[in-house]
């Protein structure tokens, strides 16, 4: 009896069983800095976690292309050895980038301070180059482990590092390093993350069918990516994170690290559950596609999971948040929950439309994809300066930004319904 009822409890689906495994490690990743973000909240200042953001802004920018985003094409072939070929060719273009990365911020150093405003950042200015070659490695080595269906050791990955970034992030704080404690902590996280991802893969011995006539055939196969999804991730990127540098100049450093907090909580159910799910649509909906021409049956059931997680959650979230930001992170943070508020609605749009965004690449549609991006990065940035031109305050900001912004995402949703069903 109680063998049955437990075999009745057990996933069904394949989908489901990689979706639960996926989440079940990225759930203990992502829970292990939600619970020391108290502890972090009062051993570092805003102005720490403002230096912090523009850190990641700028890594983040440049390590969404660093593979020229030829590690979306590794799930596409039918054989693993043009898969490990697309992965060589996306570690060369990312070690290119990170040489020439290097050498701008070697000659244009005190430039780069003056036009970011902000002190603070500069001798970190000398660790963006690596911290985007461990992003762009990361990239590969996560789309090449998902395509081997590897999700124990990817979920593994992320527990790693988040047990990395706790620990230096943690120590430092103690004896009050400053923002280095916390960039040194994400640096260190991005090492762990893809020291256990290239094993995984090494012990296959794939690295000996990569060849270079193999490499240029394969790039050319595939040159959509670079040609049209690199400007779209780019631009993606820059709607994001471009926002978060224009915020420390037009307001304060102080002002994006309340920001930068809302934002990153907010978006924990994206990286937690949207992405263990966008990870697993990606596969399923690639193979439905191979068979039907079309994805629709994987679309409409991923859909229906999304809204059932998204609609009750975030709904509570809107009415407790700024309440929960001053008692968990300590009064000085109450204002990051005001923030927070006003964004509920468009993230809770942005968590669903996100995770379904990768149906771009499964028909091949980077071309949209740009298009789509190229909007969210000019509503962005025209948000922005509309509210610095007018001199509006950050809230009227967010507000304009967050209405805007969650209007976009619902177009695109619809969008990807008809692209799934085959019609565009």
């Amino acid at each position: 009896m109680n063998n049955k009822l437990l075999n009745n409890l057990k996933p069904k689906s394949e989908f489901t069983k990689n979706v639960l495994t996926l989440m079940t490690g990225t759930t203990i990743a992502q829970a292990i800095p939600i619970a020391i973000s108290p502890i972090l909240t009062r051993l570092y200042t805003p102005e720490d976690f403002g230096v912090l953001a523009l850190f990641v802004a700028i890594t983040s920018i440049f390590g969404s292309i660093a593979n020229g985003r030829y590690e979306l094409a590794i799930m596409l072939p039918r054989k693993d050895e043009d898969a490990i070929n697309i992965m060589a060719l996306g570690f060369i273009i990312n070690l290119c980038l990170s040489l020439f990365l290097l050498v701008i911020v070697i000659l244009f150093h005190g430039k780069i301070i003056l036009l970011l405003n902000n002190k603070d950042i500069s001798p970190w200015l000398y660790f963006v180059p690596l911290s985007v070659f461990l992003i762009g490695c990361f990239n590969l080595l996560n789309y090449f482990n998902n395509r081997l269906k590897h999700y124990k050791e990817l979920a593994r990955a992320n527990v790693y590092k988040s047990i990395g970034m706790a620990i230096v992030q943690l120590s430092l704080g103690f004896i009050k390093a400053g923002a280095a404690g916390l960039i040194s902590g994400q640096i260190f996280s991005q090492i762990i993350s893809n020291t256990k991802l290239f094993f995984n893969i090494k012990k296959l011995e794939l690295f000996e069918r990569i060849r270079k006539a193999k490499i240029i055939a394969i790039g050319k196969r595939y040159r959509d990516f670079p040609k049209f999804s690199m400007w779209s991730v780019l631009a993606n990127m820059l709607s994001t994170h471009l926002t978060n540098i224009l915020i420390s100049s037009f307001y304060s450093v102080k002002t994006l690290g309340f920001y930068s907090l809302a934002q990153r909580m907010l978006g924990m159910p994206s990286s937690l559950i949207g992405g263990s799910i966008g990870q697993v649509f990606f596969e399923e909906a690639t193979k439905e596609k191979h068979k039907t021409g079309k994805a629709i049956k994987t679309f409409n059931s991923t859909l229906k999971k999304l809204l059932m997680i998204a609609m009750p959650s975030f709904a509570l979230l809107y009415f407790i948040v700024e309440d929960l930001f001053a008692f968990i992170f300590g009064k000085e943070w109450e204002i990051a929950g005001s923030y927070a508020k006003i964004l509920v609605p468009w993230f809770c749009i942005r968590f669903i439309s996100s995770t379904l965004s990768i149906v771009n690449v499964v028909f091949e549609k980077n071309k949209n994809g740009l298009y789509i991006n190229i909007v969210l990065m000019i509503t962005s940035i025209l948000s922005i300066m509309f509210s610095a031109y007018f001199n509006l305050n950050v809230e009227k900001f967010l507000i304009i930004y967050s209405v805007l912004m969650g209007v976009e995402y619902a177009i695109f949703i619809v969008y990807y319904y008809f692209l799934s069903r085959g019609v565009l």
